[in-house]
């Protein structure tokens, strides 16, 4: 999968790209970031590109600054593996076009990633033209996946869960949520988490029971197996 294909048209009827003055690049690797705000700022004119090098810089600059035209989302960060980033960004900067930037072409990640929510799946071994190519089409309301990708094999197999479902239910979880999620999936007892989180165990519990409230579970190894559905916190 070396090449980029463009699918799934959902912008204007005439395929205007969106005006993208300002870019967020969430991105842990130095030379990586440097080398998009350069390539990007020349290929579209940006007025400004930001980097952020982990998820909770992020969403502190989301939260308190003027939303971006526009992110690109590494998926592979010190604080944020498989969709998580993608989970978290898209209720933090809701209606902001995500395009996920990676070089894990797993079929089922880009299931997960995109049943997440994000614009576009693009791998980070495109050349630089080939990369702004499918900017332009995320940019233009498309929905952009690697070539070669066929997501009715992952999405409507009859053994697997509606993933963007279960997508939407994660979404709604607090970042406080995520965290003790994250310990679950690790196997921490309660009194572990509590102990690495600094709160109480009745603390965990209510949060449990309301993470299993909201994504339809009702054993706390089906919360995983939900988890991993959609690939919440795989690293690349």
């Amino acid at each position: 999968m070396r090449h980029q294909t463009f699918v799934e048209p959902c912008g204007s009827a005439n395929g205007a790209m969106m005006r993208v003055d300002d870019l967020l690049i969430v991105d842990d690797h130095p030379l990586m970031c440097e080398a998009l705000t350069v390539t990007l700022r020349v290929a579209f004119g940006l007025r400004e590109a930001r980097c952020e090098r982990n998820l909770a810089a992020a969403i502190e600059r989301l939260k308190y600054g003027k939303l971006p035209d526009a992110i690109l989302l590494d998926l592979n960060l010190p604080d944020a593996k498989g969709s998580e980033g993608m989970v978290t960004l898209g209720r933090v900067a809701s209606g902001v076009p995500i395009a996920v930037i990676s070089a894990n072409e797993d079929p089922a990640m880009i299931s997960a990633v995109m049943a997440a929510g994000a614009q576009g799946y693009i791998s980070k071994s495109l050349s630089r033209e080939a990369m702004c190519a499918a900017l332009r089409r995320v940019w233009s309301g498309e929905r952009v996946t690697p070539d070669g990708y066929e997501p009715g094999d992952i999405l409507q197999h009859p053994a697997r869960p509606d993933i963007e479902e279960i997508a939407h239910r994660f979404a709604s979880l607090t970042n406080q949520q995520l965290r003790i999620l994250r310990q679950i999936c690790l196997g921490r007892a309660n009194k572990e988490i509590s102990y690495d989180l600094n709160i109480s165990e009745a603390t965990v519990k209510t949060h449990i029971a309301a993470i299993m409230g909201k994504v339809g579970a009702r054993r706390r190894t089906q919360v995983v197996l939900l988890a991993k559905a959609i690939k919440l916190f795989d690293g690349e």
